[in-house]
């Protein structure tokens, strides 16, 4: 049970935002602002979106991705954070698990996750 001025407060929030649906196993490609002294830049991030989490405001997303030398890179994103820029989901993976925590142990196409087909 939340206090009233909390759950007006957090609708207030998610208003503001459009986020696409996407599940875990789907290819998604973030934008994320950088601030450098007074400048600002927009950072791509672009891997396979391993779990999502929470509810409400406190929805998170960890993503993946293979990167030099063959090391894997894993960042946790707050969906309605500032910082996010832009959410775009590039292909829809068919998986059949909620978290794919097992791609941290596969290397190459072991890896790889099937495409849906429309």
């Amino acid at each position: 049970m939340q206090n009233r001025y909390i759950e007006m407060f957090e609708k207030t929030q998610i208003q503001d935002k459009q986020i696409p649906q996407f599940k875990a196993g789907d290819t998604i490609k973030i934008g994320i602002t950088i601030k450098e002294g007074d400048k600002t830049r927009i950072q791509y991030f672009e891997g396979v979106c391993i779990s999502l989490r929470g509810h409400g405001v406190n929805r998170s997303f960890t993503i993946r991705k293979i990167g030099a030398n063959n090391i894997g890179v894993e960042k946790n994103f707050p969906i309605y954070s500032e910082s996010l820029a832009s959410i775009e989901v590039l292909r829809i993976g068919r998986v059949r698990r909620a978290k794919l925590y097992y791609l941290r142990e596969k290397k190459g196409k072991s890896a790889r996750i099937k495409e849906l087909r429309k």
